[in-house]
């Protein structure tokens, strides 16, 4: 594919602002790589050695600036472990401090100079865990089925508990269990972070100084002490007080600010937007500056609040349309995160935020193939479902010429979304003539919770024919010749794909499906026991909703799916096991239909290795020129400076 993506993304500041570590992923594997910062220059790296070969997925730097936390995936598995290191450059050290051969363990947090962590044994019961990192000690916080934690600190933590589409925050303090918000079903609250229990968290000195926070007064509801809110024993004399993301009591999710005390909960709004999602925030250590991340149809805004006044400051212009990840400094002036967009691979990158200025974290920025004539070739349609409901897309053009062909390409979830952020895939594609529509069919994030529930069990229906109409788009503005369309996905668009191919035939020329579930209720007694207990809000359950999910399973009607099919999965996938694709494969060759299957032995659910990728992107683009009957050669990408 020419030359070689370069990415970096997934920054960790160090409390002090003094260094930073992040991911790389330049051929082979992902890895993390550590980093000094001398004003606003960076460093040359040294990469994180841990004895185990697999993809880095996550790296953090303690509280304490001393350690660093690795999330790794052996040979691309789904199941992960977790690995410390000194940040002292000439300490090679690396221990593995997570214990769990039999199950998965992912990396959350640092709750002072522990390791925060949750805990996955094949039972699919989740421990909430701290891991002392000097010799693993593990300290269980809470153990639950579909207990995920998302925060520690000073002996308070949250607990996120629930169905996909259905998930609220507790509080633990010591003994005691407390509900946060009000009962509102089909909120999802997701996301906290625990400020103080009046004592300051995680104040530091350091090059940004320190700001003492200032409170203000919540509008209050309270809980009821005889209920669900608190059981246990009591609560002490002080308060917890923590910052939340929530869809409670509307739909887009927002920020509130929660104080829990031995009398009950008061929370108020701290930051909302009426017409978009909040989807990440981050605080500083001395509680003076949240930077929050609003999703705006799919694009990002950065906007800083003033945690000391709850003042907002205008959104700073961001250098590429899409971000996360969100790191800051100890005193808040420094914000990391990734930025990206379709000619922009992911790049880390550092703003001042009270000088509002970028500065590119690398002297080299990253290359990658490119999009032709961007941003002329890319552009946000809509289109009309059938039943009237309005679905945001991105449609993405080849330029100079006329497409020989389309493909509706669906994301994975269901609960992702289409975004304009920088793919491997699509520009493979678009260089050879074939256009990309990337639709956010019904049940997609970004746009509300009432839009993300519109797809819930017999409700999927109307998902798959979402697809239909995606393709019919096509077909009504003249994109391309009613016998030119193709669909494929990854993941649940990979069963989208296949369930479009069966329930509309007539439609689709081609199919790729990449880790794609061909039988939801095969899915479910195979997949990995908490995926499966967390699916059935979502697809139904495996026993009273199974006439239901055989309906919906495409390789029930195998007969159906006479379009070619590319299949395609990583061997090490224990999230959708592989299994999924031999059986449709089975199935279509038995009954005399072309069908492909490539299987990378070397990776798992994601694909994420760059050499896999690139051979995922030409056999795609050679698959759909044969079923559209083009016969221009493949068109190898250029390399550009962003």
């Amino acid at each position: 594919m020419g030359q070689q993506v370069r990415a970096t993304y997934g920054a960790s500041l160090s409390p002090d602002g003094t260094a930073f570590a992040h991911l790389v992923d330049d051929g082979g594997y992902p890895r993390a790589v550590q980093r000094f910062l001398r004003g606003w220059r960076a460093s040359s790296s040294r990469d994180v050695e841990l004895p185990v070969a697999g993809p880095v997925s996550r790296v953090i730097h303690s509280a304490d600036g001393q350690w660093l936390a690795c999330e790794v995936a052996p040979e691309g598995s789904s199941r992960k472990q977790i690995w410390v290191v000194t940040t002292d450059p000439d300490d090679r050290m690396a221990r593995r401090i997570d214990g769990e051969d039999a199950g998965t363990a992912e990396l959350i947090a640092w709750d002072g100079v522990r390791v925060a962590a949750i805990l996955t044994g094949e039972d699919g019961i989740g421990r909430s865990c701290l891991l002392d990192p000097n010799d693993g000690t593990c300290t269980v916080l809470d153990r639950r089925s579909g207990g995920r934690l998302v925060d520690a600190w000073a002996g308070a933590s949250l607990i996120r508990v629930g169905p996909r589409g259905y998930r609220e925050l507790i509080m633990l303090h010591g003994r005691t269990e407390i509900a946060l918000l009000p009962s509102d079903p089909g909120s999802t609250t997701d996301a906290g972070v625990i400020l103080d229990d009046h004592h300051s968290r995680r104040l530091r000195s350091g090059p940004d100084g320190e700001v003492m926070k200032l409170y203000r007064p919540a509008k209050t509801y309270k809980t009821n002490q005889n209920g669900s809110a608190t059981r246990g024993g009591g609560f002490g004399r002080g308060y917890v007080r923590a910052l939340i993301r929530s869809e409670n009591g509307c739909d887009h999710a927002r920020l509130l600010e929660v104080v829990a005390t031995q009398d009950g909960v008061s929370y108020f709004v701290v930051a909302e937007r009426p017409d978009c999602e909040l989807d990440e925030f981050v605080v500083s250590d001395d509680l003076s500056t949240v930077a929050l991340l609003w999703n705006v149809n799919g694009c990002s805004e950065l906007q800083i609040l003033r945690y000391t006044d709850y003042t907002l400051d205008e959104p700073i212009p961001l250098p590429g349309m899409v971000a996360s990840e969100l790191s800051i400094s100890a005193g808040g002036s420094m914000v990391a995160m990734t930025v990206e967009g379709p000619s922009m691979p992911r790049t880390v990158e550092l703003v001042d935020v009270r000088l509002r200025q970028w500065e590119p974290i690398d002297r080299e920025p990253s290359r990658g193939p490119v999009l032709p004539g961007f941003p002329v070739g890319i552009g946000r349609v809509t289109i009309p479902a059938r039943d009237g409901l309005e679905l945001n897309a991105w449609l993405y053009r080849p330029v100079g010429a006329p497409a020989s062909g389309a493909v509706v390409y669906l994301h994975g979830g269901p609960e992702g979304q289409s975004r304009p952020d920088y793919s491997e895939i699509f520009p493979h594609l678009v260089n050879n003539g074939i256009a990309v529509l990337a639709p956010n069919v019904r049940g997609s994030g970004g746009s509300g919770r009432t839009f993300g529930h519109a797809d819930d069990r017999e409700k999927r229906f109307a998902a798959i024919d979402d697809v239909a109409d995606c393709a019919q788009f096509l077909i009504d503005t003249g994109e391309v010749e009613p016998h030119q369309i193709a669909c494929a996905g990854w993941s649940y668009g990979g069963y989208l794909t296949m369930a479009a191919l069966t329930f509309h035939p007539e439609l689709f020329a081609a199919g790729v499906t990449i880790c794609g579930m061909s039988d939801l209720t095969t899915f479910y007694r195979n997949t990995e026991q908490w995926i499966a207990e967390a699916a059935y809000a979502k697809y139904g359950h495996p026993f009273n909703d199974r006439e239901l999910l055989e309906e919906l399973s495409p390789l029930r009607r195998v007969d159906a799916l006479t379009a070619p099919l590319l299949v395609v999965h990583g061997a090490n996938d224990t999230n959708v096991p592989v299994s999924e694709s031999e059986q449709i494969v089975e199935a279509l060759r038995n009954a005399g239909r072309e069908v492909r299957y490539l299987l990378f032995g070397d990776d798992g659910h994601a694909i994420l290795k760059r050499e896999n990728h690139a051979t995922l992107a030409a056999t795609m683009t050679e698959w759909l020129h044969s079923a559209f009957g083009a016969v221009r050669p493949l068109v190898e990408l250029d390399a550009a400076h962003d």
